[in-house]
């Protein structure tokens, strides 16, 4: 998803805000893989 700072407030730090937002999705993918790692190992030691 593209944002356009054109019309934004000139205070609006974007380049700030979309490495925030970024890194927010990279955390939440690398959380959600680790929870589905957790899960297939706890899958394993059903018997």
């Amino acid at each position: 998803m593209a944002i356009d700072p054109r019309g934004g407030h000139p205070a609006m730090d974007y380049p700030e805000h979309l490495r925030t937002y970024h890194g927010f999705l990279r955390a939440t993918m690398i959380l959600i893989a680790f929870v589905a790692a957790v899960l297939l190992f706890l899958l394993t030691l059903v018997p």
